[in-house]
């Protein structure tokens, strides 16, 4: 399985806001954005700010995805 977090550019685009600015509010490296951006693992808790800074649930910024091989 893979984890998309298009609906978290989604919705900051909604807003008007920039990664950057995510990166500002929510307390978090560019590092940890570059990983978000690339779908990599991030911790329970770098979704927590970045939820808490937008006033979302983790359902409005991720999604699983099911591999290939999961559909079969």
């Amino acid at each position: 399985m893979s984890v998309s977090y298009k609906k978290l550019w989604r919705l900051l685009r909604n807003r008007g806001m920039k990664k950057r600015d995510l990166e500002e509010k929510a307390n978090v490296s560019h590092y940890v954005v570059n990983k978000l951006n690339h779908g990599r693992t991030v911790t329970t808790e770098t979704l927590e700010k970045i939820c808490v800074t937008l006033g979302c649930t983790p359902n409005d910024i991720m999604e699983i995805l099911p591999d290939e091989e999961d559909e079969k």
